[in-house]
């Protein structure tokens, strides 16, 4: 039995060592200095902003920060969006995050991180500050 177990141990600590992306993306945009989300019609497609948020209080973009980074899922693909978010620092993007959060099956933050495209979940918390932001 123990010779299960062992390899089977060693095997997920190297899986999530090996993905660290959500950690790696915190790293990143934590230091983000300004915010711009753009709000969509909310029906998942992109062809129009109905608002545009700049934030620049670094306590809610820490706040906003956490929830991305928050909780990897897998990429739901052909969900749509209902926004998209700009991580700036001195003037430059340095990540764009695009988020669903009025699909059922759906609502998650995606994004390009090292040449793939990722995935978190997008929460009831993650949710209801976007909706908040937005007035």
């Amino acid at each position: 039995m123990k010779k299960f177990v062992l390899p089977g141990v060693f095997i997920s600590i190297i899986l999530c060592a090996c993905n660290p992306t959500h950690k790696k993306l915190h790293e990143k945009i934590v230091g983000a200095d300004s915010i711009a989300i753009n709000y969509f019609k909310g029906d998942g497609s992109m062809d129009s902003v109905t608002a545009v948020k700049i934030i620049r209080d670094k306590n809610t973009i820490g706040q906003l920060t956490g929830l991305i980074t928050a909780s990897p899922t897998s990429l739901q693909d052909n969900c749509g969006y209902d926004g998209s978010i700009h991580f700036f620092k001195t003037n430059m993007v340095i990540q764009d995050i695009d988020f669903r959060m009025n699909g059922d099956r759906c609502s998650q933050f995606s994004f390009s991180f090292n040449g793939q495209r990722v995935a978190t979940a997008l929460s009831a918390d993650a949710k209801k500050m976007l909706e908040a932001l937005k007035r």
